[in-house]
C-alpha cells in the first residue's frame, strides 16, 4: 500500500469535504440552502495554515459570507483564538486582492465571517456550542473587550445532530466510518489491520464508497497519523529543537536536564494543554520528573486520556 508524500496530510475531516461538491452539500445542509454549483464556492484556505503539520481546515467564500470550517478530534478552547488568527490572514488578503483601500474615507465592504468546528472527540460534549474568544481575555466578558469572535462548535458524533446528519450523507456516513474505525481498534487493539477492515466493510456497506475506493491509501495514512499525534508531536518538537527553533521550551527547568527529557514534557503538556489549563500542581509534578521510563508512559497515558481527571487518576500508579 502506497503512502501519500505530502508535505504536511489533510486530515480525514478535510481529505473529505476538500471535494467542492461534498463540501457544498455540506454547506446547503448547514444553511438551509440549494446551490447546485461548485464553482459557486470561492476556496481561500491559506496554504500555510498548518497545526503540527497536518491541515484541518477549509475556507471558502460563498453568497458575501466568508466561511471557516475547522475539524477537531480533542475538545480545544483555543479554537476561538486560532480563528482570529486565521480569519485575520485571510482578510489579510481579500483587501489586497480586491484592492481596497483602507485609509479612504469610503468604507471597504468585507465579507460576514462564518466560523465553525466540527468536533468528533471522544470527550462528552453537547450538540451544539458556542466558544467565545472573550473567554481568552483576562477578566473574560465582564471586562467589556473591544474584540469578540465566537465560533460554533458542533458534536458530528454518531447519533448527535441527527437532523443536520440526516440533511448531509456524506456527513453522516463520515460519522458512521469514524465510529467503525473506532470500534474496530478497541476490538482488536491492531491498528493498521482495524483500519484497512474497517475501509473494506464500509466500502462492502455502501458507506462513503466512492471516497474510500478512490483514497484508500490516503485514508489509512491520515488515521494512522491521527493515532499517532502523540509521538508525532514528540517528533515535530526534537527536529525543532536540531534546527535551533525551540529555544525556551526548557525555561525554568534545572539546566542538567537533557533535552530529550524537556520535550517529553512538552508533549505531555501539549497533550493534557487541549482539555484546558493544566493545574499547577499537576504541572509542577510534570517539569520534575526526570525518569524517561515514567514520562514515557505519561505521554501514552495522556493521548488516551479523556479528560485531565482522567489522566490524574492514572498517572499516579
Amino acid at each position: 500500500m502506497t503512502k501519500v508524500n505530502k508535505k504536511y496530510k489533510d486530515r480525514l475531516f478535510r481529505l473529505v469535504f476538500g471535494d467542492r461538491r461534498r463540501l457544498l452539500d455540506l454547506y446547503n445542509a448547514l444553511n438551509g440552502s440549494h446551490y447546485e454549483d461548485p464553482d459557486a464556492l470561492e476556496i481561500t484556505t491559506l496554504d500555510d495554515a498548518v497545526y503540527l503539520s497536518m491541515k484541518n481546515d477549509l475556507s471558502f467564500l460563498v453568497n458575501g459570507v466568508l466561511n471557516l470550517y475547522e475539524h477537531q478530534s480533542t475538545y480545544n478552547p483555543n479554537m476561538p483564538v486560532r480563528g482570529f488568527f486565521y480569519l485575520a490572514d485571510v482578510y489579510r488578503k481579500y483587501v489586497v486582492e480586491h484592492k481596497l483601500n483602507l485609509y479612504g474615507s469610503r468604507l471597504a465592504k468585507l465579507p460576514s465571517p462564518k466560523y465553525l468546528v466540527f468536533y468528533n472527540g471522544r470527550k462528552e460534549e453537547p450538540d451544539r456550542k458556542i466558544l467565545r474568544l472573550s473567554d481568552a481575555f483576562q477578566g473574560g466578558r465582564n471586562a467589556e473587550p473591544c474584540l469578540e469572535l465566537c465560533a460554533v462548535m458542533l458534536n458530528i458524533n454518531l447519533g448527535r445532530n441527527q437532523v443536520l446528519m440526516e440533511r448531509c450523507r456524506t456527513l453522516k456516513e463520515y460519522a458512521q466510518f469514524v465510529d467503525r474505525v473506532r470500534r474496530m481498534i478497541a476490538e482488536t487493539g491492531a491498528l493498521e489491520s482495524a483500519v484497512d477492515c474497517a475501509v473494506e466493510d464500509c466500502i462492502r456497506d455502501g458507506i462513503l464508497e466512492n471516497f474510500l475506493s478512490s483514497h484508500r491509501a490516503e485514508v489509512l495514512d491520515v488515521i494512522l497519523t491521527d493515532y499517532n499525534e502523540q509521538e508525532y508531536i514528540a517528533m515535530e518538537r526534537e527536529e525543532a529543537w536540531e534546527e535551533g527553533r525551540a529555544e525556551g521550551l526548557t525555561e525554568g527547568l534545572s539546566e542538567g536536564l537533557s533535552e530529550g527529557l524537556s520535550v517529553s514534557r512538552e508533549a505531555i503538556l501539549d497533550l493534557l494543554g487541549e482539555f484546558g489549563e493544566v493545574p499547577e500542581e499537576l504541572r509542577a509534578r510534570i517539569c520534575a520528573e526526570s525518569d524517561k521510563e515514567t514520562l514515557k508512559r505519561w505521554t501514552k497515558l495522556a493521548a488516551k486520556a479523556e479528560s485531565l481527571e482522567d489522566f490524574t487518576v492514572k498517572y499516579g500508579s
